[in-house]
């Protein structure tokens, strides 16, 4: 249990490049592998981890992500959590926005959610209810999850609307933080976003 002098400090990392996430296609369900280049940007995630001492560390079930968490030298630590899962787009599995917008020209995944798959709502649950779990944890915690899922867990950790989560955007293979400013539970703050550069 954390305490005010000892609150957790969140890593997130999405997971390196597919071959659907290289198109900008939907990739909820599909367990897709990461391309040689998502293994050789996951394996770059590596060096800037190594010298962080984590007390916990949890993974999407999915393949891209567990590859990742290996390649980035977590993989034998890593819990299985599926709430880490990617959003689950039902109708809307391997489109692509284009696709979609051209059907429905309005369409915001995190006002109007995925016929067949996760509404807003269900997504947020999900998110918050992650959220509380890790905000009890104490030390440096990382995560690896999916992009949707990042951008929603972190509008969620600062107790914003996730429809702000279309403000972020979040490369593959990168790190960002969360945490609380002055070691004060009642402040939480993203502290890094989307740092992709090499070590």
């Amino acid at each position: 249990m954390a305490t005010e002098q000892n609150l957790p400090r969140i890593y997130l990392i999405r997971h390196g490049e597919t071959e659907w996430s290289q198109l900008g296609k939907h990739t909820g369900t599909t367990d897709l592998p990461l391309l040689p280049r998502g293994e050789t940007d996951a394996r770059n995630v590596r060096p800037r981890l190594e010298k962080i001492e984590f007390s916990h560390v949890f993974c999407s079930p999915r393949q891209r992500a567990r590859q990742t968490c290996q390649l980035a030298g977590l993989g034998d630590r890593a819990v299985i959590e599926p709430d880490l899962a990617e959003w689950d787009y039902g109708d809307y599995e391997g489109l692509t926005s284009t696709e979609i917008l051209a059907a429905r020209p309005t369409w915001i995944i995190y006002r109007d959610g995925c016929p067949g798959g996760e509404s807003a709502e269900q997504i947020t649950a999900r998110a918050d209810r992650l959220c509380a779990r890790l905000a009890r944890l104490s030390g440096n915690v990382a995560v690896f999850s999916h992009g949707h899922f990042l951008r929603i867990l972190t509008t969620r950790w600062v107790n914003w609307p996730i429809e702000n989560a279309q403000n972020f955007l979040l490369s593959t293979a990168s790190i960002s933080v969360l945490a609380f400013n002055h070691n004060t539970r009642n402040r939480p703050v993203i502290a890094l976003w989307n740092e992709t550069q090499q070590a």
